[in-house]
Formats: structure tokens, C-alpha cells, sequence
């Protein structure tokens, strides 16, 4: 089973947070305090992040493994919180089990959720893919806060050093982990068919997608599609900020997120 947290008091729905690819559940610490004063929250490693470090064997999927620790709970209904990969998860949770999404908050919705592959996209995961290729993990790593952290369009001097370390860490924990597990692992998945980004018509929580205005372009697509395919859905698009909303503005996230769980249950 993933690795999980649970805080907060009881009684009310839990809320869920998903990470994004380039951390864990560790990305949470910042909203944590202020989720937790009046939410039931539970944070989920994935596996091969964090203290997931289980290797999978047959088919599985991001999604089959946040239902298992739902289960495991015996949580059948809360509010999703996803960043980035870890949004398509949220959104893939609540086509497979309608009932079980209250709402939904998708900050940089990417993972199943992309439709493009940009040349602003394409060139991050080049860059990632030729540090892999020459065995050199610490640029690899460079590479995801280049593209993810700092964004297209702004230098590592305007983003805050706590947020970019913070990332480092996570990202090489995740290479860590994953670097000697053979391909079969990635090839026996357990992913929708259609894709999440084929099936948003299906989502019937009321969605909020939170954006960064500078990340990179494929994320902003994304989200127009979310916003177009969402029947109750609304869109918030932050001017400061690229991949990582949470951690750049965890106050206004945290509000955010509080304000439309609480408007999701009246």
C-alpha cells in the first residue's frame, strides 16, 4: 500500500492531496498547517515517491493505488486536490468513481490530463532525457527545476531558493527509487481507456483549476481544455507563478482550497 499521513480533525469530508511528478507528498507542507486547522486531510506518496517504495508488480496504476489507501480508510467521498500528474490522478478518481469526488481542485492539471505536446514541453523532457542518457542524475534533476520550478519564462533568482531546494530533494528521491526498476514495471499499467482528457464530460464535481500564467504552455492548454470539457467548473490564473502554485503561494492556495471545498458542501 502508498505511503500516507492523515491530520487534521474529524467529521467533516477529508480532504485528499495528490502531488505533482517532480515531488511527493512533502510539496504539502506549506498548506498542511493552515488545511489541517479545520480539515481531515490525508496526503498520498505514489508509488516509487517518497516512502512508496514498493515496486509494482503486474498491472497497476497511480489511480488503482490512491483507491486502495481510500479503501483502506474507508473513505467513499472527499474532495480531490491534485498538482500537475497528480491532478490527472484526481480527475481519473472521480470518472472511475463519481460518488467518491465532492469537488475537485486541479492546480496545473498535467499527467492524464495533457493534450499537447508543445515545444516548450518537448524541450523540458529533452533536456531531462539527455542528462538521463549521459547517467548524470543531478542535471537530470536541474533539468525538472529549470522547466517545472522556475518555468519558461523567468531565471532561478525570482524563485524562492526554499521552493526550488525543496524540489531538488523530492525529484532525486523519486530517481532514486525508480532508476533500476526494469521497463516491464511501466509497461503493465492499469490506465484508463480513454484517457481522462477523452472523458471530462464525465466529471460531475464542481472543478476548480488553478493555473500559472508563467508554466509552460502544455499545463495552460490543459487547462483551457479542463474548462471547456467541465460541465460546473471554474478557472483561476495566477500572474506569479508557474508549475507549483501550493508551494509558491501556500496562504492563497490553502484559501483557495478551503473556500471552494466549503462552497462545494452548502
Amino acid at each position: 500500500m502508498l505511503s500516507f499521513d492523515r491530520a487534521g480533525p474529524t467529521g467533516q469530508l477529508p480532504v485528499l492531496l495528490v502531488h505533482a511528478g517532480i515531488a511527493d507528498r512533502r510539496m504539502w507542507d506549506p498548506v498542511l498547517p493552515a488545511l489541517t486547522a479545520t480539515r481531515d486531510v490525508v496526503r498520498v506518496d505514489l508509488r516509487g515517491f517518497g516512502d512508496s517504495t514498493e515496486r509494482p508488480v503486474g498491472p497497476w496504476s497511480p489511480r488503482a493505488d490512491v483507491l486502495e489507501v481510500l479503501d483502506h480508510l474507508g473513505i467513499d467521498r472527499a474532495h480531490l486536490v491534485g498538482c500537475s500528474f497528480g491532478a490527472g490522478v484526481c480527475a481519473e478518481l472521480a470518472i472511475e468513481r463519481p460518488a467518491l469526488a465532492a469537488s475537485l481542485v486541479l492546480a496545473a492539471p498535467g499527467g492524464a490530463l495533457l493534450t499537447e505536446k508543445t515545444d516548450q514541453l518537448a524541450a523540458a523532457w529533452e533536456l531531462e532525457g539527455a542528462a538521463m542518457e549521459a547517467g548524470d542524475i543531478d542535471a537530470a534533476v536541474e533539468a525538472n527545476v529549470t522547466a517545472w520550478v522556475d518555468g519558461p519564462h523567468r531565471g532561478p533568482d525570482v524563485v524562492p531558493a526554499a521552493v526550488r531546494d525543496a524540489v531538488r530533494v523530492m525529484q532525486r528521491r523519486n530517481y532514486d527509487l525508480t532508476l533500476d526498476w526494469p521497463d516491464e514495471v511501466w509497461e503493465a499499467d492499469d490506465e484508463l481507456h480513454p484517457e481522462a482528457h477523452e472523458r471530462l464530460d464525465e466529471i460531475t464535481a464542481p472543478t476548480l483549476v488553478i493555473s500559472g500564467e508563467l508554466d509552460i504552455d502544455s499545463i495552460r492548454l490543459a487547462a483551457d481544455h479542463v474548462l471547456a470539457g467541465v460541465s460546473d467548473v471554474r478557472g483561476v490564473v495566477w500572474p506569479d507563478v508557474a508549475h507549483l502554485p501550493s508551494m509558491e503561494r501556500p496562504a492563497d492556495f490553502a484559501a483557495e482550497v478551503l473556500d471552494w471545498v466549503a462552497r462545494a458542501e452548502e
